[in-house]
């Protein structure tokens, strides 16, 4: 093979793929066969006092069950917040009121 020849995108001759490390490229992350899970950052959730719909952030990375409390964002009234990631990444938000 002349050096002209050389395809960074080919695998190379002992049949691993040089061009996608399976340690530094995010492609590869293939954990439990969810490489396609999209990871959800926000929901939408009705306020227990005033009943306005409000939208609010979501930390996949805090852990898959996650409690809290939150303050409205339109009457300023405390909340209860629960969030349950399962394992594709979807939420479960459940929302009641704070005392």
């Amino acid at each position: 093979m002349k050096e002209d020849d050389f395809d960074p995108d080919e695998d190379s001759a002992d049949g691993h793929d040089d061009a996608r490390n399976q340690e530094t490229d995010p492609a590869w992350d293939d954990r439990d066969g969810d490489a396609d899970a999209t990871l959800v950052t926000e929901a939408d959730v009705t306020c227990p006092w005033c009943g306005e719909t409000v939208t609010i952030q979501l930390d996949p990375g805090g852990g898959s069950v996650q409690a809290y409390e939150e303050d409205c964002q339109i009457c300023c009234r405390p909340w209860s917040v629960e969030v349950r990631f399962d394992r594709t990444g979807s939420p479960d938000v459940v929302v009641e009121r704070a005392s």
